[in-house]
């Protein structure tokens, strides 16, 4: 499956036009159960407010958003578009308007929400999610350096060893190429380390 990118914790923008306030919070959730945990958490801290508009991304493919009762695609849509515009999925951009006493009218309405959710998103901290396996294996002393060599030169991302009556050597690579490694490790120890290979997930890489 393709990498793709998305935020690390949250981000928070704010906006004022005409005296209405726009808040802007762009958080990481990679299922609706947790984009929908960060609304009620935004609507929660904003009782007063009188709009929550919000937009979710997920990398499933699932999308989702709300004008919360603003008109009809002055709100929702934009905060899904600049969502779209930042390339970025796994994320729940919520925007919270204080109003004002003016009235911005639809093209102020589209201008303002895209301005905050864009601006929450441009303040997050962008990560790139790969599909990794975690993965381990023990080997005696004297093989320790060349087996950490070996893992090293395949692009794994090493953690320190936990030494005892051997060397356990424990680390996170793509998917896929476990199995090459896994081959060489074999070959190094003559069969006697088994490999052992988490289930896929994707982790930032």
């Amino acid at each position: 499956m393709p990498d793709y990118k998305t935020l690390r914790g949250t981000a928070v923008y704010e906006y004022e036009e005409k005296r209405s306030r726009f808040i802007a919070t762009a958080a990481f959730a990679d299922t609706e159960e947790k984009a929908l945990a960060v609304l009620g958490a935004v609507r929660a801290a904003n009782r007063t407010a009188r709009h929550n508009v919000y937009a979710y991304v997920l990398q499933n493919g699932r999308t989702r958003y709300s004008d919360d009762g603003e008109p009809a695609k002055t709100a929702g849509t934009p905060v899904l578009e600049a969502i779209g515009h930042a390339g970025v999925s796994d994320v729940i951009v919520v925007v919270t308007r204080y109003f004002g006493g003016i009235l911005l009218g639809t093209g102020g309405l589209v201008r303002a929400y895209t301005a905050a959710a864009s601006g929450a998103l441009q303040r997050a901290e962008l990560v790139s999610m790969r599909l990794v396996v975690d993965c381990s294996v023990r080997v005696a002393y004297p093989l320790f350096e060349q087996a950490q060599r070996i893992i090293a030169a395949s692009g794994a991302k090493l953690e320190e060893p936990v030494y005892d009556d051997a060397v356990t050597l424990r680390w996170r690579m793509p998917a896929g190429g476990e199995d090459p490694l896994c081959a060489k490790l074999g070959e190094l120890t003559r069969g006697t380390a088994q490999v052992q290979v988490g289930t896929p997930q994707y982790a930032p890489f």
